[in-house]
C-alpha cells in the first residue's frame, strides 16, 4: 500500500495529510476476502460477493479528498460493503465524531461489521439499509459518502444532509461534490471517467 500512497502523492490525488495517514492506519487487507489477500495492494477494485466489489484505492482516495472529513463529524456511508470506507472514515473523524455505515446485503452487514471489529473503533456501526435511502433516524449527517452509482442525486439523501453539508456519490461515470447551500439548493463539481456498481434500493 505505501508504494501506491507513494504515487498518489507524486500525482497530487493524495494531498491531504490526515487522508493520507488513515489510509496508511486502516489495512486494505483487512477489509478483502482471504482468496484476494495477494491482491490487496493493487489498484483496481476487488470482489467481495454478493455481485459487489471493494472500491480502487485511486476513487477511494478522490472520493475522501472530495469529501473532506473533519474531526467530531457526524457522517453517513452508504453501501459500506466491505466497511472499508466506514474505517477509514471513523478514523478521519475520531473518537468524537461518529459513522453509520448502510448496507442492503445482509451478508455484507455480517462481513464488514466483522471486518470493522479489527480496530477499535467504538465510534462506527454498519447495519441493514431500510425502506428509505441512507439513515434518516440519525440524520442530519455532515457528510454523506456513497459508493455506488446512481443516475441522479437522490433527494432522499439531499434531506438527511446539513446544511452547508457536503455529498460525495456517483452519479453514472463521474463522482459528484455536492454542497448543500440551503433546504432547496445546492452547488456540484464533478471528476468525470469511473465506474462503480449500481445503487440499488
Amino acid at each position: 500500500m505505501e508504494t501506491l500512497i507513494k504515487k498518489l502523492l507524486a500525482d497530487r490525488t493524495l494531498q491531504n495529510k490526515r487522508i493520507i495517514n488513515a489510509l496508511r492506519t486502516i489495512d486494505r487487507k483487512d477489509f478483502v476476502p482471504s482468496a484476494y489477500d495477494a491482491e490487496s495492494y493493487a489498484d483496481t477494485s476487488l470482489p467481495i460477493g454478493y455481485g459487489q466489489t471493494i472500491s480502487q484505492p485511486t476513487t477511494v482516495a478522490i472520493m475522501l479528498e472530495l469529501l473532506r472529513p473533519k474531526k467530531g463529524e457526524k457522517i453517513l456511508d452508504v453501501g459500506s460493503g466491505s466497511g472499508w470506507t466506514t474505517a477509514l472514515l471513523a478514523a478521519l473523524v475520531g473518537p468524537y465524531g461518529k459513522v453509520y455505515g448502510v448496507e442492503r446485503i445482509s451478508e455484507l452487514v455480517a462481513f464488514g461489521t466483522k471486518n470493522l471489529r479489527k480496530y477499535p473503533f467504538a465510534n462506527a456501526t454498519i447495519t441493514q439499509a431500510g425502506t428509505l435511502l441512507g439513515l434518516p433516524l440519525y440524520a442530519p449527517y455532515d457528510r454523506i459518502l456513497v459508493s455506488a452509482a446512481c443516475e441522479k442525486i437522490p433527494q432522499e439523501l439531499l434531506k438527511q444532509l446539513k446544511v452547508k453539508g457536503t455529498l460525495v456519490i456517483p452519479i453514472e461515470s463521474a463522482i459528484w461534490k455536492v454542497q448543500k447551500l440551503s433546504k432547496t439548493t445546492y452547488t456540484k463539481n464533478t471528476v468525470e471517467g469511473f465506474a462503480f456498481v449500481p445503487l440499488l434500493s
